[in-house]
Order: C-alpha cells, then sequence, then structure tokens
C-alpha cells in the first residue's frame, strides 16, 4: 500500500458503513445509525481533505467517491421512507432524478462523447439538503424531537433542489449535446 491509496481506502470503508447504518435504523436504533452515519460523513471529509492536500487524487478515488456517498444517502432515503418517516413521494422522485442523470449521461457518452462528470452547484446543493434532511430525522427519532415545521422546512428544500439539480443537467447536457451535434 502506498501512502497515496488512503484516501482510497478511506472511500472503501464509507461503502462498508452503509449496511450499518441500515441495519439500526431497522431496529430503530436512530442514535446508532446517527453515529455511524456521522464516521461516514467524517470519512468523506477527510478522504477528500487527503487527496487535495497532498495530490492523492486518482480516477478511481473519483468515481467511488461520489458512489459511496450516493450509496450512503439512497440507502438512508429508502430505509427512512420504507419507516415512514419520509414520504414515499419524495423517496421517488430523489432515485427518479438519479436515474434520469444516469441515464442522460449514459446516453450522453454513447452518443455525443466522453462525460466527464462533474457536479453542479445546485448538484451539491441537493445533496446538501438530502444529507440534513436525513441527519435531522435520524436525530429527531434517536436524540431530541425536532419541531415538526423544520423537519417539513427540509423536506420541502429536498423537493425543490432536487427537481432543480435535475432539471439543472438536463438543460446544461442538453445544451453540450446541441451544440456537439450541431458541429
Amino acid at each position: 500500500m502506498r501512502p497515496r491509496d488512503i484516501p482510497n481506502i478511506i472511500t472503501a470503508f464509507r461503502f462498508l458503513l452503509v449496511p450499518p447504518v441500515v441495519f439500526l435504523m431497522l431496529q430503530d436504533r436512530f442514535t446508532a445509525a446517527l453515529l455511524v452515519f456521522g464516521v461516514a460523513g467524517f470519512s468523506d471529509a477527510l478522504d477528500g481533505f487527503l487527496a487535495k492536500r497532498f495530490d492523492w487524487t486518482s480516477r478511481l478515488g473519483g468515481l467511488m467517491d461520489p458512489l459511496a456517498d450516493k450509496l450512503l444517502v439512497l440507502s438512508s432515503f429508502i430505509t427512512l421512507g420504507w419507516l415512514g418517516w419520509i414520504p414515499p413521494w419524495l423517496v421517488a422522485l430523489v432515485i427518479l432524478r438519479d436515474l434520469v442523470i444516469v441515464a442522460g449521461a449514459i446516453f450522453y457518452h454513447m452518443r455525443i462523447e466522453q462525460l466527464e462528470a462533474e457536479p453542479t452547484m445546485v448538484s451539491k446543493l441537493n445533496t446538501a439538503t438530502q444529507i440534513f434532511l436525513v441527519l435531522a430525522v435520524m436525530f429527531s427519532l434517536g436524540v431530541q424531537t425536532i419541531p415538526a415545521i423544520w423537519i417539513d422546512i427540509l423536506l420541502y428544500s429536498v423537493l425543490v433542489t432536487t427537481l432543480w439539480s435535475g432539471f439543472d443537467y438536463i438543460w446544461i447536457w442538453g445544451r453540450r449535446a446541441w451544440h456537439k451535434r450541431g458541429q
């Protein structure tokens, strides 16, 4: 193992934290799930810091890191939806957005050109609101009840940012495809 592999090892560790988070939520152990989710969040910050600080970035890490994040957030969303703590329509919308983005990226890559996927600012905001919602629900269930109005604000923030970021990707990639096809 070389030092430059450390960020990828940390990211791989984050994949391993997904099943315990889901299992703990299914066991109604939300405080423990929140702690494991927090460890995963810390590992995300740590691997990103190390990769940037020491220039230990890699193509593999660039693919694994967002995939680990997405798997953790989507698994948490699906589980909280299954348990009735996040509305099914919002879980479905979050999944649909991700499926549309993946399908669009595959189509773009196959029909237009190789795609270098960089998250947009709106997409980063969407991910942050999704994470805040998951954290708030787990905190409310495991530690201290959060007033419903705050959970509702986060629910509707996720709704807005999910729609906004989905349309943002469609707009950006659609324009790029239009310009490339016109050349």
